[in-house]
């Protein structure tokens, strides 16, 4: 196991994880996507998540991607995440292959998890959300594809 002495988590040893992306919340998305796209960056999607009450545009950024996080419902979690924090980090997304296994094992290490079973995501993808108190500070999705 890895001891991550900040918070005193023990992460198991065979859990692989991979980059997948970073969600980054805007309050102007037209503006954002303008950034990026001025950037070099080149575009992979847009989509409205009704049930999360954002619209999510996504840049290839490889080996991942960048998606750009803008709020629709103001009382909706980003929404609220927005007007306390503005633009910034949301949250960082890791790969993994087999996301029910991934949680028994980091639940039987002690990790805090927000979302204790999968749930459907963007596009479709079964993810999960591990508490940033367990993760120095960050958002951590774990993203099954």
């Amino acid at each position: 196991m890895t001891d991550d002495s900040a918070t005193g988590t023990t992460l198991p040893p065979d859990l692989t994880l991979e980059l997948h992306h970073v969600g980054i919340v805007v309050g102007d998305l037209e503006a954002a996507v303008a950034r990026y796209v001025a950037l070099g960056f080149r575009a992979a999607g847009r989509e409205v998540v009704t049930d999360q009450g954002v619209e999510v545009a996504a840049f290839h950024a490889p080996p991942g991607y960048v998606e750009l996080i803008s709020p629709l419902d103001p009382d909706g979690a980003i929404g609220r995440f927005h007007a306390k924090r503005g633009d910034g980090l949301h949250h960082a997304a890791y790969r993994v292959a087999d996301l029910a296994a991934a949680l028994d094992r980091l639940a039987a290490a002690g990790v805090r998890l927000i979302d204790r079973e999968p749930r459907v995501g963007l596009h479709g993808w079964r993810v999960a959300f591990i508490h940033p108190e367990a993760c120095a500070g960050v958002l951590t999705e774990l993203v099954e594809l």
